[in-house]
């Protein structure tokens, strides 16, 4: 017999937690519990204010679709909806014992604030993520150059969310030594186009990685001599079997692949640490944001000591 319910959760975000020129005060989205028999899976469905294409709203009546259809045991496809169908297949997944246990709990940190606090926050860290383009590329370069020349076996991954024009990405470069450059892994998507963002790095020699123009219609993974890697946010791309397409995909061409956190809570990035030790064993993958959180969900991230939210603080809408 099948059972399924459907919650919906507001989780406070620490202050200060800015995406896309809008504060955001706290975390929504759903939570999923698939049941049959013995057995039951657990999914989040959150769609990230600013960059996901569908709003929570949208995303519940999918989920509420899906249900309906699943619980009538009538033949389900994945959602068109990405926020939708990563949830609700990671749902199945647990469900079918396919979800690995394992996880990739070792994740590349995500630092802000301080130079001097990041210092020490990075001693014997081999690779970190830092957010540019929110303020001015020459204190960007600044920033990066001070953290490389103090830390030599530090490597670092950038990520601009197409933020600067072409200029702007050389006066970046141009304060950067050759072999500082070298020790930028990628950035994500350094200017507003695609091809803008190759030119950059066929003149700088600065790896990049693709990020959002994995999302666009039309788009087509294509092999460069510029390109390093991309970077998956599953939340914003789909279901996992779109998501292992993707990454069949990249492997073929050569390229890394990264499993990156589009702000789930500690529910969605459990799940995430596992899908990364299960198809990119070899890439250390991005899911430093819970300290961005006050709260957990439902799992526990190993060794974070945020409390757990209580279940009665949930909304069941399904």
């Amino acid at each position: 017999m099948r059972q399924a319910k459907l919650w919906r959760y507001a989780i406070p975000m620490e202050s200060g937690v800015v995406l896309r020129d809008r504060r955001l005060t706290q975390r929504e989205g759903l939570i999923v519990l698939l049941q049959q028999e013995d057995r039951q899976g657990w999914g989040e469905i959150a769609p990230l204010p600013g960059f996901s294409g569908e709003t929570l709203e949208q995303a519940q009546q999918a989920c509420e679709s899906w249900l309906t259809a699943w619980l009538a045991g009538q033949p389900v496809s994945d959602s068109l909806l990405p926020s939708a169908a990563f949830g609700l297949s990671c749902a199945s997944a647990e469900l079918a014992d396919e979800l690995p246990q394992t996880g990739s709990w070792q994740s590349a940190p995500l630092c802000h604030g301080d130079p001097d606090a990041l210092l020490l926050q990075l001693q014997n860290v081999p690779c970190a993520k830092i957010k540019v383009g929110l303020c001015e590329a020459a204190r960007d370069s600044l920033q990066i150059s001070l953290l490389l020349e103090a830390l030599p076996d530090l490597q670092l991954r950038l990520d601009a969310n197409r933020s600067w024009t072409p200029e702007k990405a050389r006066q970046f470069a141009r304060r950067l030594s050759p072999a500082q450059r070298a020790r930028i892994a990628f950035i994500e998507e350094p200017c507003r186009t695609p091809a803008e963002s190759l030119d950059f790095a066929a003149e700088t020699g600065i790896a990049i990685a693709w990020d959002e123009s994995l999302r666009q219609p039309g788009f087509t993974l294509q092999p460069q001599p510029e390109l390093a890697a991309i970077v998956i946010k599953p939340t914003l791309t789909g279901s996992l079997a779109r998501i292992q397409r993707l990454i069949d995909e990249a492997q073929r061409l050569g390229l890394q692949t990264v499993i990156s956190s589009a702000l789930e809570s500690s529910l969605g990035l459990t799940q995430l640490a596992r899908l990364a030790h299960w198809l990119t064993p070899q890439s250390l993958p991005g899911l430093d944001t819970l300290t961005l959180m006050r709260q957990q969900l439902l799992r526990r991230w190993p060794g974070c000591e945020l409390p757990l939210q209580e279940q009665t603080e949930w909304t069941r809408v399904f």
